[in-house]
């Protein structure tokens, strides 16, 4: 497929997928004209990288609905220049988005072969993020603290370590349930020990592995 080809299909995407579904971020929806989303899934996947569904991209791992992930990044709220730690690089697609965004990524992958190929992506693509191989489940202590966090896997509940690297007043996105059914759930840190929770909608994410997840790695 030739690249004014994917052009199209990233544009009939963020018309019929996104802002007919209510995102009215425009600059949400200006990072998703402009991330090659079929970049991020496996070659044999490219054709059908712009369909309303998640895509397999190996180890158990799924890089999810456009929808799904223009959301959340809606909901996560940023600014420029927010730093934000993402649990569950996966792909690197999001990662990207949030990178054209203007923020400054942090973000921890537990499977190392994920790591690396998003990583390659990301850097031939310009991306500046900083990628670390690691349990997910306890966030990354040493770049803390975050004005936002974002979770790509579903949580039984919100690890203590991530509240407590997230500046008060900032957000997380979070899907929060068991490992068959969630409600992605928008938190804000009000003060040191009380979070405020908002449920957008019932989602199915792939389950958080580690010391807090719903197994250990």
């Amino acid at each position: 497929m030739k690249p004014d080809q994917y052009e199209r299909l990233r544009e009939e995407m963020v018309a019929r997928q996104i802002i007919a579904r209510g995102i009215t971020d425009e600059r949400v929806c200006a990072a998703f004209r402009h991330v090659p989303r079929h970049l991020f899934v496996p070659q044999v996947q490219r054709p059908l990288a712009y369909e309303d569904y998640p895509l397999s991209i190996g180890h158990g791992q799924t890089i999810s609905q456009p929808y799904i992930v223009a959301l959340m990044i809606e909901a996560l709220s940023v600014a420029s220049g927010d730093r934000v730690l993402e649990i569950g690089t996966g792909s690197g697609y999001q990662t990207a988005l949030l990178a054209e965004l203007g923020v400054v990524v942090y973000s921890v992958e537990r499977i190392g072969h994920l790591a690396q190929s998003a990583a390659v992506v990301l850097g031939e693509l310009g991306y500046r993020v900083i990628i670390e191989t690691a349990d997910g489940t306890l966030g990354w202590p040493a770049q803390a603290p975050y004005d936002k966090i974002i979770v790509t896997a579903a949580a039984p509940m919100i690890p203590d370590a991530w509240s407590d690297q997230l500046v008060i007043g900032g957000r997380m996105v979070i899907p929060v349930g068991d490992e068959f059914t969630q409600a992605l759930t928008v938190v804000e840190k009000v003060s040191v020990t009380h979070n405020r929770q908002q449920e957008l909608c019932r989602c199915v994410f792939v389950p958080l592995i580690g010391k807090y997840g719903f197994r250990d790695a």
